[in-house]
């Protein structure tokens, strides 16, 4: 049995990860630079930069210098890992994409473009165009014809990161306002007098503030007791003394409390107003009792003189 050599300790990763082929990690005709660059080139999101100075910022701390950069970048570039195309914005703009091939026999070898179409990662409408020209490239090693500038559709290529937001629990929530408090319903309607005289007016005022005296549930408002004192002046109108309109408010009153006493005491002045007095002539005038002149017999006149029965 031979000792030595490489072990693997493998765990199956559930999330980030990055599936790399191993027509990459076993290719002999590239360098482990190459390689190396072309692992982190495939890990960078769409979008980011890729170019000889951004990779010499990234691993500047490991000593690689630019010039191992850039060799590894024309490596990858011969084998078909990286290939490069010029862009044009709406304002004009020129610049170059790089686009990072995963699997570059799709591009390199004209029989290999007789596969099945390959399960893609979705790509924004930039790339997905810039990809679609790729598909009719040459292989290779042939010189390529030269090509327009590419105007990609209304959006840049290179998009900015989304800003990151801070923690909700970091933003100040704003206070809630504090609901207003609710209106109490309006009373019910009453009657009005036909002749609110002043005498009236405050004949019902007092009828209404009195109204406590005999039941302490029925103490009301100075508004409301504004409102009812029009419908009680009405009630007075009809022939009723005040106490008799203070024993129909205040009868036959529930026995639980009352939670609006002033409308109670609103409906009971609407619904049992009762009617208008019917209509009777004066009685006619009695005249003090005369003696007659002629007859000397008692009748009644407004002055003496002769009765009816001796008037000529």
């Amino acid at each position: 049995m031979r000792f030595g050599g490489v072990i693997h300790d493998n765990v199956r990763h559930a999330r980030d990860f990055l599936m790399v082929g191993n027509h990459l990690g076993r290719n002999v005709k590239l360098s482990p630079n190459a390689i190396g660059l072309s692992v982190h080139i495939q890990n960078v999101p769409e979008g980011g930069e890729i170019s000889v100075q951004s990779l010499y910022e990234r691993f500047r701390e490991s000593g690689t210098s630019k010039a191992t950069i850039a060799k590894g970048m024309r490596e990858l570039e011969e084998h078909g890992y990286l290939s490069r195309i010029v862009v044009q914005d709406d304002e004009g703009q020129f610049a170059t994409v790089t686009i990072s091939h995963n699997y570059p026999a799709r591009y390199r070898k004209p029989a290999d473009r007789e596969l099945p179409p390959l399960r893609r990662t979705p790509a924004s409408p930039v790339a997905a165009e810039i990809l679609a020209l790729l598909q009719d490239a040459p292989p290779t090693g042939a010189e390529p014809p030269p090509r327009p500038p590419v105007r990609p559709p209304s959006q840049p290529p290179v998009r900015p990161p989304a800003p990151v937001r801070p923690p909700a629990a970091a933003v100040p929530q704003p206070r809630r306002p504090r609901p207003a408090p609710a209106r109490p319903r309006a009373l019910p309607p009453v009657p009005q007098p036909l002749f609110p005289a002043r005498a009236l007016l405050e004949t019902a005022w007092t009828v209404v503030a009195g109204l406590r005296r005999e039941d302490p549930r029925l103490l009301v408002s100075e508004a409301d007791a504004e409102h009812l004192t029009s419908g009680v002046a009405a009630w007075l109108e009809r022939d009723l003394t005040p106490e008799a309109v203070t024993l129909a408010l205040t009868r036959d009153l529930p026995p639980e409390p009352l939670h609006r006493p002033a409308a109670l005491i609103a409906h009971r002045l609407t619904h049992d107003l009762p009617p208008l007095p019917s209509f009777q002539p004066p009685p006619p005038p009695l005249h003090p009792l005369q003696n007659c002149d002629g007859c000397d017999r008692a009748h009644r006149a407004p002055q003496p003189g002769p009765c009816p029965a001796c008037t000529p």
